[in-house]
């Protein structure tokens, strides 16, 4: 089973940036489609980003598009969220998980769509990281 650590959170201006990380342990994570979600209060999770594997097809919610970016690090066994110009909006704690472990080619596939990150097709949550933008 995968456990997950997320890590990088934190206090950040409007217009900001933060990396956000999330550390595998226990399976690789090239097995599996790995998720950033979100959940801010009184809201429901919603998904944010999913990367195959550590470097295979992405996908993100339209609202931070061209702001973040998912990657993945197969010698950390490790993906990562670069979020660039942060908005108050984005105030909320954010998540990994994985769904999986997938078919071998699935990192082969060639693009994710929305019903690859459906937050109730995941497992193995981390505790999050809460991600705090002041105006």
């Amino acid at each position: 089973e995968v456990q997950l650590v997320e890590s990088g959170g934190g206090l950040v201006q409007a217009g900001g940036s933060l990396r956000l990380s999330c550390a595998a342990s226990g399976s690789t994570i090239e097995d599996y489609s790995i998720g950033w979600f979100r959940q801010a209060p009184g809201k429901e999770r919603e998904a944010i980003s999913c990367i195959a594997g550590s470097a295979g097809a992405t996908y993100y919610t339209e609202a931070v598009k061209d702001r973040f970016t998912i990657s993945g690090d197969l010698t950390k066994n490790a993906v990562y969220l670069q979020m660039n110009s942060l908005k108050t909006d984005d105030t909320a704690v954010y998540y990994c998980a994985v769904n999986g472990p997938q078919g071998p080619g699935h990192i082969m596939k060639a693009q994710y769509s929305s019903a690859e990150c459906e937050a109730a097709d995941f497992g193995s949550w981390g505790q999050g990281t809460q991600v705090t933008v002041s105006s």
